[in-house]
């Protein structure tokens, strides 16, 4: 783990992969240091903020090299930590890229709707556009390629998979993601509370329903 100041009152750690970010993420939550104010995850970086009142950077990094030690000594899969909830997501299963997925994951349609389903999704971070939260299965086995063309315009409510990521679509946006169908829950808004409901840490289950 490096540790990079960001200011004066936060330090981010940079890490080998996605896995240590979700660990070292787990056990700041499970066992929050003092004066830590915010932790913000990313793929490989773990963004910690704190109250300078209360801590200091030295202090700070000397309590996320002990989280990172506490974290690697759990067994493989701990997260140590409750996750923020269990969201249930409807969808209409008609998106365009079905069949090129099926066909990257060696499967046909109906099996890539049903493993979608049937898989245990977690938010790991937020990026890309507000609300955006990228999701990884707890079993695997959904690295598909993005599409070599990325769309001008993807509509709000898509629901997509790349990468090994899948991932809701809060807005119209530009986005290179294959498209498995559309979700009528928004995921965002700004006038609900909470207005993202795919914060790190929360629990998905995408659900069939009919269009």
């Amino acid at each position: 783990m490096r540790l990079l100041p960001s200011g004066t009152t936060a330090l981010l750690a940079e890490l080998d992969d996605l896995a240590q970010v979700l660990a070292l993420r787990a056990e700041l939550e499970a066992s929050p240091p003092a004066g830590v104010v915010d932790v913000v995850p990313a793929a490989r970086t773990l963004l910690v903020t704190a109250d300078p009142a209360r801590t200091d950077l030295g202090r700070l990094a000397a309590a996320l090299r002990s989280a990172a030690r506490s974290a690697a000594a759990r067994p493989a899969g701990s997260t140590g930590a409750q996750e923020a909830g269990t969201l249930e997501v409807p969808v209409v299963y008609d998106g365009a890229d079905l069949a090129d997925v099926a066909a990257a994951l060696g499967a046909d349609v109906e099996e890539v709707v049903r493993r979608h389903q049937a898989e245990d999704w977690t938010v790991a971070f937020c990026g890309f556009a507000p609300g955006f939260g990228y999701l990884v299965p707890r079993g695997g086995g959904w690295d598909v390629p993005r599409r070599e063309r990325p769309r001008t315009r993807v509509p709000a409510g898509s629901v997509a998979v790349a990468g090994g990521f899948a991932g809701v679509y809060p807005r119209q946006a530009p986005g290179g993601w294959q498209l498995l169908g559309r979700t009528d829950l928004a995921v965002l808004d700004l006038d609900r509370d909470p207005a993202v409901l795919l914060r790190p840490g929360t629990r998905v289950r995408f659900v069939a329903v009919s269009g």
